[in-house]
């Protein structure tokens, strides 16, 4: 395959790893390192490194959209990302001596029934909780807050609650990106909507910074460890930021019914490898 072809097959994988990832929340990881390590034969570090240079991409192009239309809860991303980061250098500390065949398996089942919670979700129709009692820790920080949806064409303002189980999930999504080597981005999106009750949008818009702020701190390990090829990674990059900033016009209009649809089967699929890896079946 010529130098050309790569190129624009890279760009072409960056475009819509950068759509997809942008509306839901994700680095893009998830869809690049398999592709580019089954069907081109990238080694599996190489393959690591340009999924963090992704998911940076992703975020920088996601990330001012969201901004601007205000649907990012600002101080909720920073207060979660405070776990994430110590998760993610507990779990790096831990990664030379440590088996992640339990790990693997515990964080494929808790995928499962967060698949599970975003179907019966759906079904339900229920996107905003209203609450009768207000999490004091959430008002103490300030983490209540409302966007504007698009779709609905009206303002939608909703209240975070069970603060101390979202910041417990982001510290062990950290300790599992960490130790693993995988995105974490699956898991913010779980712990925003499923634990603390934010809407699905507000949610995703959220992990869209996240992502990127977490996997900066990783960038420069693997770019100093010389895993950070510029042929594979730049026209991955290029692609995603305009995907994502596609995505990002695209995802504000959706139904959130929709976005569930979409997530579900990747939640599943990344389960799905979780509990091979840790059953020790190559995939």
């Amino acid at each position: 395959m010529s130098l050309l072809v790569f190129t624009l097959l890279m760009l072409l994988l960056g475009f819509v790893a950068g759509v997809f990832g942008s509306i839901l929340g994700l680095g893009g990881g998830i869809i690049i390192t398999p592709i580019i390590t089954t069907f081109f034969g990238v080694d599996i570090k190489y393959a690591i490194g340009a999924s963090i240079v992704a998911v940076i991409a992703t975020s920088s192009g996601a990330a001012i959209s969201y901004l601007k239309d205000d649907m990012i809860n600002v101080r909720t991303a920073m207060f979660l990302e405070i776990f994430t980061t110590i998760g993610g250098l507990v779990g790096a500390i831990l990664a030379g001596f440590f088996d992640a065949t339990i790990l693997n398996i515990l964080f494929g089942c808790l995928l499962i029934f967060q698949g599970y919670n975003m179907w019966r979700k759906m079904h339900k129709g229920e996107e905003v909780v209203q609450k009768v009692e207000s999490d004091k820790i959430a008002e103490k920080l300030k983490l209540n807050s409302s966007y504007y949806d698009k779709q609905l064409g009206k303002e939608i303002p909703y209240q975070v609650e069970k603060v101390p189980g979202g910041a417990a999930v982001m510290l062990g999504a950290g300790v599992a990106s960490g130790l693993l080597g995988i995105g974490s981005g699956v898991f913010k999106v779980m712990a925003m909507d499923s634990m603390m009750k934010m809407p699905l949008k507000a949610s995703t818009a959220t992990s869209n910074l996240m992502i990127g702020v977490t996997a900066a701190a990783s960038a420069t390990v693997y770019f100093f460890n010389g895993y950070v090829n510029p042929s594979l990674a730049g026209p991955l990059a290029i692609g995603i930021v305009a995907g994502a900033a596609l995505g990002s016009k695209i995802m504000p209009k959706l139904p959130a019914k929709t976005i569930r649809l979409i997530f579900i089967p990747v939640i599943l699929i990344m389960a799905l490898q979780m509990l091979l890896k840790g059953l020790g079946v190559s995939f």
